[in-house]
This record gives C-alpha cells, structure tokens and sequence, in this order.
C-alpha cells in the first residue's frame, strides 16, 4: 500500500507539473503574441489600393508573423526543457565540440574573438541543446557587447564538471536586472542593444543548464563587461554512462 500510495503521489506530481508547464505556455503566448497580431491586425484593416503602401505593408506584416513563428518556436521548447527525460544525450568530447561551438559564433559578427580553452574531456550530454544555449550567449553578446568589444569562448573542466563560457568586454548589465536576465521576456536596460528577440534566449539558455542538472551564473557589473557561465556535470543524473 506504501509502494502504491508513492507512485500514485508520483503521478499526481508529473500531472501537476504538466497542466503547469501548459498553463506557462497558454500565458507566455497570450502575452507575447498579442503585439504582434495587433501590428498585423491595424496595417491589414489600413490597406490601401496604393502598391507601394501594399509592398510595404506585406513587408512588415511577413516580418511580425515571423516573429511569432520564432516566439512560438521557443515557447515550446521551453516546455520541452523543462522535462529533461526529453533530451537525447550522448557522449561529447568537450574539446573538439568547443573548437565547433568557436567556429559558429564567430559568424554572428565582426568582433575579436578569442578560444581561451578547451576542456580535454568527455561528457554525457545533450549536444544539440548545449549548441544552442553557448550560441545563445554567444548571439547575446554580439548583440549588446558594441561592435568594438572583445569576445571569448572557452570550456574547463573540474570536480566532474565541465563550465562552457562566455565573455564580451561590453557595457555590462546593472546589478538590480542581473537577477531577472533569465527570467522569460526579460530584456536588459542598455538602450544600444540592437537585438530584437523576444527576450527567451537567456531563458532557454537556463532551461537547458537545469535539464541538464546544470547552473548558469552571471558575473557582470556597468563597464565591466559580462561573463555567463554554463556548468554542467559531466554525467547528469539519469543520464547513460560513457
């Protein structure tokens, strides 16, 4: 009766967190979607016959159901992360996978760039995952770091952990909004920031460190640049062995 009693509070757990995680997702695209389809809704109903006006109006309304196309994308994967038996793990060597995670964000934009290191080990992890979250940060940095500052990219690895980095030489983020940079549609004060995501990127990028049984940790402070550091064990509990 003990052992019937624990799986059936285990089940009522699991649906607990599954109506929750679906309520987060209804709420998160109400609230986000909304502008967007205003946007698309007034220029619609303000079409004129001139083709010009037509063009451009196609323009942007084609640029706002984009938006909510990468919106919607991310959204769901968020409530993917958020179930970790999702992620399909597997054996990386952690050096040649940051030599290929240096390779891509060098293509976000014309900065010095830097490979400080490369952790000379394996893990059990997801890659794909892991891909996207480093070039998230990476993105983000090109993003609000200002085309004259300094990026690095690096791996270490210590007390069966692996730490994926990295560092711009920017502005900074002001300590009272260090606390909400991961939060979902969270986007910093720095008026020079140019990037115009919806503000899950940092969210993601903490999604896919906890499916992992990982942290990512923020060391920044106003013209001091940013540093985000993503650390996960080398094997993450659950996860098949090397």
């Amino acid at each position: 009766m003990a052992e019937l009693a624990s799986t059936f509070n285990a089940m009522l757990d699991r649906l607990a967190a599954a109506f929750a995680t679906q309520q987060a997702f209804v709420d998160d695209a109400g609230h986000e979607l909304r502008t967007p389809i205003t946007i698309v809704r007034g220029h619609l109903e303000l079409l004129g016959d001139d083709a010009d006006e037509r063009r451009d109006t196609v323009a942007l309304v084609t640029d706002e159901l984009d938006r909510m196309s990468r919106i919607v994308d991310d959204l769901l994967l968020l409530a993917k992360l958020e179930h970790p038996g999702l992620l399909r793990t597997e054996t990386v060597a952690v050096e040649p996978f940051t030599e290929e995670l240096f390779a891509k964000a060098r293509t976000f934009g014309d900065r010095r760039w830097a490979l400080e290191s490369t952790a000379a080990v394996t893990i059990v992890a997801d890659p794909q995952r892991l891909t996207q979250a480093v070039l998230n940060l990476a993105r983000n940095a090109v993003d609000h770091a200002g085309p004259d500052a300094a990026i690095s990219l690096g791996s270490a690895a210590s007390h069966g952990e692996v730490r994926f980095w990295v560092a711009d030489t920017g502005t900074g983020i002001a300590e009272h909004e260090r606390a909400a940079v991961f939060e979902r549609f969270t986007r910093g004060g720095d008026r020079r920031r140019r990037s115009e995501g919806a503000g899950l990127g940092l969210a993601i990028v903490r999604a896919v460190a906890e499916a992992h049984a990982g942290t990512v940790e923020l060391d920044s402070g106003p013209g001091g640049g940013s540093r985000f550091t993503l650390t996960i064990p080398t094997d993450p509990p659950g996860a098949p062995g090397p």
